[in-house]
């Protein structure tokens, strides 16, 4: 798969699918619909693959992606991405759909923050938690080191080789992360507010051992400022009970959580509830025909947020969208097994 010309053509661009959301769920939809013998692409505002398995937690383990014993995220996302090579959907990565208009031939017409218009027959909104970012550390000073000493996430393990590391933050994510770091890392420092987390009783479990062991330290206190002479952070003050205390450090990681928002989303006379798009079950239509979702952003009773369930979701959900884009013909289904135009596709793409 490519990424394509961000450059806006002078006409919408025109497809079958327009899905979007380029995390697994959305990339596993666009196989899909290869599959069923509909054409695709794939909008995401983030400037890469992977959605927020890529942004969150890019080397921690899944477990429950069946016949995959385990693998990483990042792992799952080059797995889903040859999976889909071909049928070759374009990727307009780094562009957010605004708004979407339904035009009187009942197509839709799809328009992004920079330009872009599509064309679709149908829309799957796969995109997770909707528009999200990290809660920032608010100092002024934070800022201007953000992405060089100062993280809100970690895309590579190597880049903390050797170094001290202080993790702030008190959920799982701080604590799988400040344990995953200790064996990279030269030394790394959990700082909470507080002695209690809001996390796993096995990751506190963990990180207690592993502070027990010396194999990382802990500090209660607030981060009260950054010490950052030339642009290097040196150290970082932090805010006890018994007064100001200052930690020696290369890199901060600030874990604090992520703010959720639909975005433009809400915008588009869909039914939302709680946060998530209400959908019919039987096919994952929003109350908008036309218009799908899959993924965490669906919601309905007894809902998983599980990547397998988005699977799932978005494989009923194109079989729908498929009426849309051919109204007159009936979809005939074969498995795969059998499907012969599918295994010259797979082994061309491997040639």
């Amino acid at each position: 798969m490519t990424t394509a010309s961000n450059t806006p053509p002078a006409s919408p661009v025109s497809t079958d699918v327009l899905i979007i959301g380029a995390g697994p769920v959305g990339l596993f939809a666009a196989f899909e619909a290869g599959v069923i013998g509909l054409s695709s692409l794939i909008v995401d505002n983030i400037e890469r693959v992977g959605g927020q398995c890529i942004e969150l937690y890019p080397d921690k383990p899944i477990y429950d992606i069946p016949a995959i014993p385990s693998c990483t995220a990042r792992e799952l996302v080059d797995r889903l991405l040859e999976q889909c090579r071909p049928f070759a959907p374009p990727l307009h990565l780094g562009h957010r759909v605004e708004t979407v208009e339904r035009l009187d031939s009942g197509r839709w017409l799809a328009r992004t923050d920079k330009g872009l218009t599509f064309d679709a027959a149908a829309i799957l909104i796969a995109a997770g938690n909707g528009s999200f970012v990290p809660q920032r550390l608010q100092l002024d000073e934070a800022a201007a080191l953000e992405d060089h000493h100062v993280h809100y996430s970690v895309r590579n393990l190597d880049d903390f080789a050797g170094k001290k590391v202080v993790v702030a933050g008190g959920g799982d994510s701080a604590l799988d992360w400040s344990l995953a770091l200790r064996t990279v890392a030269g030394r790394v420092t959990l700082v909470h507010r507080r002695n209690g987390f809001s996390a796993t009783d096995s990751s506190v479990a963990n990180m207690r051992r592993a502070v027990e062991a010396g194999e990382m330290d802990f500090a209660v206190g607030t981060i009260a400022s950054l010490n950052a002479p030339g642009g290097q952070l040196e150290s970082i003050d932090i805010r006890q009970a018994e007064g100001t205390a200052q930690l020696a450090t290369d890199h901060l990681l600030v874990l604090f959580g992520l703010v959720a928002d639909l975005g433009p989303i809400a915008q588009w006379g869909i039914e939302v509830q709680g946060g998530r798009i209400t959908v019919d079950t039987s096919n994952y239509e929003s109350s908008r025909p036309g218009i799908f979702a899959a993924g965490d952003i669906a919601g309905y009773p007894n809902k998983q947020k599980l990547i397998l369930s988005g699977f799932h979701e978005a494989s009923l959900a194109l079989r729908k969208a498929y009426s849309y884009a051919f109204p007159d013909k009936k979809r005939v289904h074969i498995h795969s097994s059998y499907d012969a135009k599918l295994a010259e596709r797979v082994a061309a793409s491997h040639a």
